[in-house]
């Protein structure tokens, strides 16, 4: 067992985590929560400064390492977030040799999508794998990508891009693409197509239970309609069936291309996985190679909602391992 540091940085919020780690688990120690400051100058200090604390909290838990969770682009050989689009000052920014000069101990920095499908690999649904992806499906569709027992983050730490692939010629924009993965398979991808394929219900002289809990349409979340269509309503069923199969058919491109024994989803699937899973398992009978996707189990997050307090101590952990291999 050891013990490492995780940074998790987001647009609105930090978090500054100590844990202890090992090949059996995690457990979080202790945890220092922030606004995110307005400017990486006064960000980074303040992060550093929080893992002080939480080390003079726990001098009986010597950090070995420091893990770095952020949304891409990022440098993550030189340790470099490069202006992700919830932190568009954050242009070049060296976040990991500040940790290390301060603590003397290693950084790494990886992309949230990779961070928590290392935090799935090494602790949770994706345990013991050699083959796996974790889809976020969130705020945005990122993949992390675990290929022949190794996390795989492309020439410039650009692959696992799913939400940007197109499944339709139209539909809800998402990653700066209407139709993408992204547009159907997101947060508010769901939500513009709810508003979507709301008038065209309306015209029918049907109503639904969905506008009883948000009455402007504008406002209409993934939430009301999951809300609703656990109750029962036709239409906000309708809008999960749609996204399900939308779910399948880019679920497909990613079994036909590397053939994974598993893929682990997050966020909304871990939520509406009854309304999702039929008609996504029905889009990927149609449209993959049946070899494939029978040896690929489609799963949930096994860490459930807690893999954002994982996700960055799996990044310092995932180092030390490799530093000694």
């Amino acid at each position: 067992m050891a013990y490492v540091a995780g940074i998790d940085i987001g647009g609105t919020k930090c978090a500054v985590t100590i844990g202890s780690v090992s090949e059996e688990g995690v457990a979080v120690a202790d945890k220092i929560r922030m606004e995110t400051p307005a400017t990486p100058q006064e960000a980074v200090p303040a992060l550093v400064e929080a893992l002080k604390e939480l080390t003079k909290r726990h001098p009986d838990k010597p950090i070995a390492a420091v893990g770095v969770s952020c949304g891409g682009p990022l440098d993550s050989k030189k340790g470099l977030i490069l202006s992700p689009p919830n932190l568009k000052s954050w242009d070049r920014i060296d976040i990991c040799t500040p940790f290390e000069q301060e603590f003397g101990v290693p950084c790494a920095l990886q992309n949230d999508a990779n961070a928590c499908g290392l935090a799935e690999w090494l602790w949770g649904a994706g345990k013991g794998t050699e083959n796996m992806i974790f889809l976020t499906f969130g705020t945005g569709m990122g993949a992390g990508l675990i290929l022949n027992g190794r996390l795989y983050a492309g020439t410039n730490d650009m692959a696992g891009e799913a939400g940007h692939m197109r499944l339709e010629a139209d539909g809800p924009e998402g990653y700066y693409k209407k139709g993408s993965f992204e547009g159907f398979c997101s947060g508010g991808g769901i939500a513009r197509l709810a508003k979507i394929m709301l008038g065209e219900y309306l015209a029918e002289n049907k109503t639904t239970k969905v506008l009883k809990l948000q009455p402007d349409p504008s406002k209409i979340t993934a939430r009301d309609l999951g809300i609703a269509a656990n109750e029962g309503d036709e239409f906000a069923r309708k809008v999960y069936e749609t996204v399900g199969e939308k779910l399948g058919k880019g679920l497909a491109v990613l079994i036909d291309i590397l053939n994974p024994e598993k893929i682990v989803i997050g966020s909304i699937f871990l939520r509406q996985e009854q309304l999702l899973r039929p008609a996504m398992e029905k889009a990927i009978r149609r449209e993959a190679l049946s070899d494939a996707a029978q040896v690929c189990e489609i799963v949930p997050a096994g860490l459930k909602e807690e893999i954002g307090d994982y996700a960055a101590l799996s990044v310092g952990y995932h180092h030390l391992l490799r530093s000694v291999e």
